[in-house]
């Protein structure tokens, strides 16, 4: 089958995923862009017999590769060789999207302007002459509504006619000037003998501009002093900066097109919903306390919607144990399928629906817009410890999971505000942690179940931004910078993209359940069986001989027996082998009762908070070591275990000693 690639362009907060997803449905996979760990989004469809790849990029404002995604942007772009480049723009403004199609022009490729969310722009009176656009730029247009699905076939059907295109010499190149063009022309005569695999124009406006990134390559390659030169002679000759010529050029020719080619149409003038909106959920009052309130009911919805189908996957692992009983079966395979996989991988299953509800939940406020309000309501409380507000996006991130997270430190310029969040990112409880949750609160606080989590993420959060203050008092002073992020519309979720961005998400957690979590169980089986079959899950076999080493640690904590000390060591590996632990030791039949024998109210609440607060797991740590450092991600790796026993140890030695005992 013949296969075309198709590269996703776009300013954030334009629908950029959207029309990914309305274009590959659940046909897609996330991976990392080579030698790095930033995420790699791609799909594909299948229209008129050819297979569309489709690769989502890292939404940028533009072609300079100041961070490791805007790198990742430019690199692909310029050196790869796509088919098709889909530029997604906002309707509702396209001025901005047009200075990004500017600088995405000069790449010289086949280029499709999906002007997106045209049904917003109708709202607020802005409409298009798409003829007088396409003949102007001599750029296809195609409107859509993303999460409507509307005009999805339109963009299908221009992307399979473009890639029949050659790519056309008669491109639209934007002029900057006679001295500015005479200027480029000689950058690009010093730079042709070495740069065969650039666009010529494109890299010498590039240099022009003076992007580090560029210039550096071209110095590591030529002789640059000749083209510093050339750049110092026009610049004396204009009397100005490059720079600011180059940007007034284009939004000079931007101004011009949105003069011609969009129609606004007259509009009463009133405060529209979503500024009122905002003002309550970005407000100094309301806004922290709605922010809580809506973290409260998702716990609160997590548990109630999931648990009925929880407890119908209780009686499919319980059946499928029984039916393989009945089969005549070595000892040791029937206790390795039994104990080892339905037991172990089985008890984080059960946990499926309430991971996705998570997710969904998550999902719908990542798409109705309001991620981005509790971002702005998170920048004050940033500033007052000294952190840079877009260090509440990571954080907020770390719900999901701490791997991203700390990869999307990026965005912050200043190392020392990156050290700080990814210090603080290990405490925030990601959905690994979940499991464990939900199965201490089913069986010691069943009628406060929302309530009791709840508090354990609310305690993530205060104890990493305790953390951020004692680091950034002690050991990293600096004054941060103010927050400046743009706030999309208020809008009400699409379904169909809220759904295809849970199922992804809960179907990596399902392949880490199918991958990491079933060697941990089988490695967990075999510590459990041998040297002693007969005496399975016992202090006497290998893995009660490494928990009854550590268990004495945790004595002061409530749960100082060897069974708590192995899960908490297997959730070093993976989160989700705590729960898998105690499934694979006691079994799934057995789990509730053992599990109250063996524990309290208060030192299950202290054994959840050491969970949530001990040592990351192997995969968070090893990005901590890649993103800031062996030596931080040690000191968070030992920060974090410490706070984690001295936190549930005091709370369990406290409230033992209020009870009088």
């Amino acid at each position: 089958m013949e296969e075309k690639v198709i590269g996703i362009a776009g300013n954030p907060n334009t629908g950029k995923t959207t029309i990914f997803n309305a274009l590959t449905g659940t046909r897609q996979q996330v991976g990392n862009w080579p030698g790095v760990t930033v995420e790699k989004k791609e799909g594909y469809y299948i229209y008129k017999g050819i297979k569309f790849n489709i690769i989502d990029l890292p939404g940028t404002y533009t072609l300079s590769a100041e961070s490791e995604d805007q790198k990742i942007a430019v690199d692909f772009l310029s050196e790869n060789k796509v088919d098709v480049l889909l530029l997604i723009s906002d309707a509702t403004n396209l001025e901005r999207s047009l200075y990004f199609l500017i600088l995405l022009s000069e790449l010289h490729k086949n280029i499709i302007v999906d002007l997106n969310m045209v049904d917003l722009a109708e709202k607020e009176g802005i409409d298009y002459d798409i003829e007088h656009l396409e003949k102007l730029l001599k750029i296809k247009f195609v409107k859509t509504i993303g999460n409507r699905n509307v005009g999805i076939d339109e963009l299908k059907e221009a992307i399979y006619e473009k890639c029949k295109e050659q790519i056309s010499e008669d491109y639209i190149k934007f002029k900057y000037g006679d001295e500015v063009e005479k200027v480029i022309f000689e950058i690009e005569k010093e730079l042709k003998p070495i740069f065969s695999n650039y666009p010529l124009r494109f890299l010498a406006i590039k240099i022009l501009e003076k992007d580090e990134y560029f210039v550096q390559m071209a110095k590591d390659k030529i002789d640059y002093s000749k083209i510093e030169e050339i750049i110092l002679n026009l610049e004396k000759k204009l009397g100005r900066q490059i720079e600011s010529i180059l940007i007034e050029k284009r939004y000079a020719i931007i101004h011009g097109i949105v003069r011609e080619a969009i129609i606004e149409k007259k509009k009463e003038i009133k405060i529209e919903l979503t500024e009122k909106i905002d003002k309550i959920l970005t407000n100094n009052f309301s806004g922290p306390l709605i922010f809580l309130l809506i973290m409260f009911f998702i716990f609160n919805g997590v548990f109630i919607l999931g648990k009925p189908i929880q407890d119908f996957l209780e009686i499919i692992l319980e059946n499928l144990k029984n039916v393989f009983i009945k089969f005549s079966l070595p000892l040791w395979l029937n206790s390795l399928i039994k104990d080892g996989v339905i037991s172990g991988v089985g008890s984080v299953i059960l946990f499926i629906p309430n991971i996705f509800l998570f997710f969904l939940f998550f999902s719908i406020l990542e798409d109705t817009g309001y991620i981005a309000r509790a971002t702005i309501v998170s920048d004050r409380l940033m500033h007052k410890i000294g952190l840079h507000g877009k260090s509440a996006i990571s954080m907020i991130l770390g719900f999901g999971c701490n791997v991203p997270a700390i990869m999307g430190t990026r965005i912050l310029e200043n190392k020392r505000d990156k050290i700080l969040t990814c210090l603080s990112i290990p405490f925030m409880s990601c959905s690994a942690r979940l499991p464990v949750y939900l199965l201490f609160t089913s069986l010691f606080f069943k009628e406060k179940q929302g309530l009791i989590i709840f508090s354990l993420y609310l305690l993530g959060i205060i104890v990493g931004v305790l953390s951020i203050k004692f680091f950034s008092s002690v050991f990293l002073k600096q004054e941060s910078l103010p927050l400046i992020i743009e706030l999309p519309p208020f809008r009400m979720p699409y379904w169909k993209n809220v759904f295809i961005e849970s199922w992804i998400r809960t179907k990596y957690f399902l392949k880490k359940a199918g991958s990491i979590i079933f060697i941990g169980a089988l490695v967990l089986w075999f510590l459990s069986y041998f040297p002693h079959p007969n005496k399975y899950g016992t202090e006497f076999n290998f893995i009660g001989k490494l928990g009854s080493f550590i268990a004495p640690l945790f004595k002061f904590s409530g749960f100082g027996f060897w069974q708590a000390g192995v899960a908490l060591i297997f959730g070093i590996y993976a989160k989700e082998l705590v729960v898998a632990t105690f499934g694979t030791l006691f079994g799934i039949e057995n789990l509730s009762g053992i599990l109250t024998s063996y524990f309290t109210f208060l030192s299950a609440y202290s054994f959840m908070i050491m969970s949530l607060l001990y040592m990351p797991c192997l995969a968070t740590f090893l990005v901590l070591k890649k993103e800031i450092g062996i030596k931080w991600a040690l000191i968070s790796l030992f920060w974090s275990l410490f706070i984690g026993w001295f936190v549930s140890t005091l709370l369990y030695q406290v409230f033992t000693f209020l009870r009088g005992g």
